[in-house]
């Protein structure tokens, strides 16, 4: 079997694991690129492209070791309960792929920029296929336990003079990053302040009761 190998990288405003939203179009507004390798930097690879609004990304989980365990604990179940690999999408796997669908926003000079994606910063892309509707969507499919354990939403708190240092999409894939509760979901501790990677800065902020609070936005020196 031919050895598979990077055929792009993404470029994302998430630079550790921390944070990212944990499935594609959560956070909808969330920009990234997808920068082909220069043997796929070729406008006949994307001819046709055009004509698609989503695309399905198959790409490797960089920051995450390959596990042999035949269960995980999803942070759906709040991460206390254990369900067999396959019926889920940790990224803890025997082999570490993911699979994400992004919106395409905009094709140019060998890149793909989209939206909703869930990969960190220098992610690499094995394969890129277009989404097809009559083919890919199943709106009346079971969600497993996804269907009977709702994602709750925090309130996020912030001075808007903190949000200074970021523009205006960027602003909004944070603040819907931070509503989806970036912290392990066995963690519940009000006193702690977390930081979070973003954009070339470091988020602090810390949660009581349902809400965020962003203590801080620390510009990377």
């Amino acid at each position: 079997m031919k050895e598979i190998k990077p055929i792009a990288f993404f470029h994302s405003p998430f630079t550790s694991k921390f944070g990212i939203p944990r499935q594609s179009n959560i956070a909808k507004g969330l920009k990234g690129r997808i920068v082909f390798e220069p043997e796929y930097r070729h406008p006949d690879a994307l001819r046709g492209l055009e004509s698609f609004d989503y695309v399905w990304l198959i790409w490797g989980f960089s920051a995450n070791r390959e596990s042999d365990s035949l269960t995980v604990r999803p942070p759906r179940l709040g991460g206390n309960q254990r369900v067999g690999v396959f019926a889920s999408r940790s990224p803890f796997r025997p082999n570490g792929l993911g699979l994400s669908s992004v919106r395409i926003s905009a094709i140019a000079d060998g890149e793909i920029e989209v939206e909703g994606a869930d990969l960190m910063n220098g992610t690499p892309i094995y394969d890129i296929k277009p989404y097809i509707a009559y083919a890919d969507a199943h709106p009346e499919a079971r969600g497993g336990f996804t269907d009977t354990h709702q994602w709750k939403q925090l309130r996020v708190v912030i001075d808007s003079h903190l949000l200074a240092p970021f523009s205006d999409d960027d602003r909004q894939a944070l603040l819907s990053a931070l509503a989806h509760d970036p912290r392990p979901h066995y963690h519940d501790d009000p006193a702690r302040i977390y930081g979070m990677p973003f954009a070339g800065c470091d988020v602090r902020f810390r949660v009581d009761n349902g809400t965020l609070t962003v203590t801080d936005i620390v510009t990377d020196e």
